[in-house]
């Protein structure tokens, strides 16, 4: 299927957690959306590989994505390898998005600027015609993504650029909130964890807040590109 935007999180809730805003934006403007996760997030404190494949099935459900595909590397010890890359580039060149949401390139937890430099090289190789891959027995055709972006997670980083999400911050709320597992559950027997407070969405809308401040809206997300952003003319800056 091919699609617009290819949204890849390390972790099950990496995307809802930063970017869902953007991804149903574009939804409602007739793009298509995939997103895919790296490993299961086997190693998270609450929760199980199983329960949080669920949950995150769901919060595909609520998004209106296209498909939601997750690879199994390992949580916590993947490395960015050739046959991590190429589990990656299979995934892009079956698809063929234009647009690659993934990991912030720096954070808390370090699988997040490890899967951002693991995605960032894939998405490069993936143009490269000498390097062979099949999907279902058949060779896939080189496929270079236009532009790779990486969203912001738990430490701030300064935005290149950010984009008004207003209208959508409930629904991305009710994403996030698909995984139940992982967060605020006053009847949860499970050890607290960095997310689980009360008020981490409260959290969630102040750094939206901060983003949105910049260009005179509610909410926005934030977004860092490793390369110069080019626009046709300055009106498409406004």
């Amino acid at each position: 299927m091919k699609i617009d935007i290819l949204a890849i999180g390390v972790h099950p809730d990496d995307v809802e957690l930063s970017c869902t805003g953007t991804l149903l934006k574009h939804i409602s403007l007739g793009k298509k959306v995939g997103i895919l996760d790296l490993t299961l997030g086997e190693l998270g404190t609450r929760g199980s590989a199983e329960l949080r494949t669920k949950e995150a099935m769901a919060a595909a459900k609520i998004q209106g994505v296209a498909f939601r595909k997750q690879l199994q590397l390992k949580d916590g010890f993947f490395e960015n390898n050739e046959a991590s890359q190429r589990a990656i580039i299979e995934v892009i060149r079956e698809s063929q998005p234009e647009i690659i949401l993934c990991n912030a390139i720096s954070d808390r937890h370090p699988d997040h600027g490890r899967a951002a430099q693991l995605t960032a090289d894939a998405c490069f190789y993936s143009g490269l015609v000498k390097i062979e891959t099949l999907h279902n027995g058949s060779k896939q055709t080189a496929w270079r993504p236009k532009a790779v972006y990486h969203y912001i997670q738990d430490q701030y980083i300064k935005p290149d650029f950010v984009v008004d999400v207003t209208e959508f911050r409930d629904k991305k709320h009710e994403a996030i909130m698909a995984f139940s597992s992982q967060f605020y559950d006053p009847n949860s027997k499970e050890a607290e964890t960095p997310i689980s407070g009360k008020d981490f969405l409260d959290i969630v809308d102040a750094k939206m807040m901060i983003c949105g401040r910049s260009i005179g809206v509610k909410y926005a997300e934030g977004f860092t590109a490793s390369r110069y952003i080019g626009v046709k003319d300055l009106f498409d800056l406004l």
